[in-house]
Formats: structure tokens, sequence, C-alpha cells
């Protein structure tokens, strides 16, 4: 490469938790630059996930870290052109890829539910995700089930 690759930026942890992961979610669920109203939803609707799962005895935000790591795609496929012909080649996912794909999913679904409020449609989404279910569980047991039918083509990875 000719250029130098760039730093890696380093984010601040948030102010109620004091975890960096939940800034990176708060960076990915904000619009327009409005963080703090993102900080407002993401909070509320760890609000809604307390009161949703009383009996569970795990924290909101120890429910909402579990149902992104059953977010969290292991592989994917990508395209790769092999002498005219296109394949769909398994590959792993690198680790910060894994965050980020599981992040986007988990807000991208909570967004297309229906509901109210962003806060309840993000809680929804984060009680299904921790109980394997809904459409971004779903979206990763595509993505599996993609890499499983292709895994002939595992060796053109390169």
């Amino acid at each position: 490469m000719r250029k130098a690759k760039p730093r890696k930026h380093t984010l601040l942890p948030d102010p109620k938790f004091n975890d960096v992961e939940v800034t990176r979610f708060v960076n990915n669920l904000m619009l327009d630059g409005k963080k703090s109203i993102a900080y407002t939803i993401f909070y509320n609707s760890l609000e809604l996930v307390g009161k949703k799962m009383k009996d569970a005895d795990k924290s909101p935000i120890e429910v909402w870290k579990q149902a992104l790591e059953n977010v969290t795609p292991q592989v994917e496929v990508k395209s790769k052109r092999i002498g005219g012909a296109t394949f769909q080649v398994p590959m792993e996912v690198r680790p910060e890829r894994k965050v980020s794909i599981s992040m986007k999913n988990l807000i991208l679904f909570a967004r297309k539910r229906s509901g109210k409020s962003m806060a309840e449609k993000l809680a929804g989404e984060i009680v299904d995700a921790y109980n394997s279910m809904g459409a971004a569980f779903k979206r990763k047991e595509e993505m599996h089930r993609m890499a499983e039918a292709n895994k002939a083509f595992a060796h053109f990875r390169f």
C-alpha cells in the first residue's frame, strides 16, 4: 500500500454503564448526528427490557449483550469470480465485523418492527434475540445456512 493504514478511532465509554460496546451500538443507532436522542432510545429500551424480563435473573444490559451474541454470525458468503463463473464462497467473519453486523442487524430489524416508539421496537427485538427468535436471529441463521450450502466452494478461499 502507498499510504499508511489509518488509526483506529477509540470510542469513549457511555455515561451510564461505562461500556464502550454500548457507545458503539448507540453510534449505529444514531440518525443525523443526534447522539443524545440515540442514548435516550437505548436507555429507555433497556428499561422496557427490564420490565419484560422480570423473571430473568440477568440485568437488562446482560440481556442485551446475550441478545447481541445470539445474532452474531460466525460465517458469511462472499461472491468470488473464478473463470467466468461467480461462486458464493463461505468465509469466516472477522471479530470486528461480527460485532458490527450483529449491531446493525439488530437495529435494522428493530426499525422494521411495528410498534409505537423506537425504544419499544428495539426492546422487542432485544427480547426476541435473547430468546433466539426474531428477524435478526433469522438473518444469522440464513447466513449460516447459505455458508453450509456452499461449503463445497470453501477451497476458493484466498
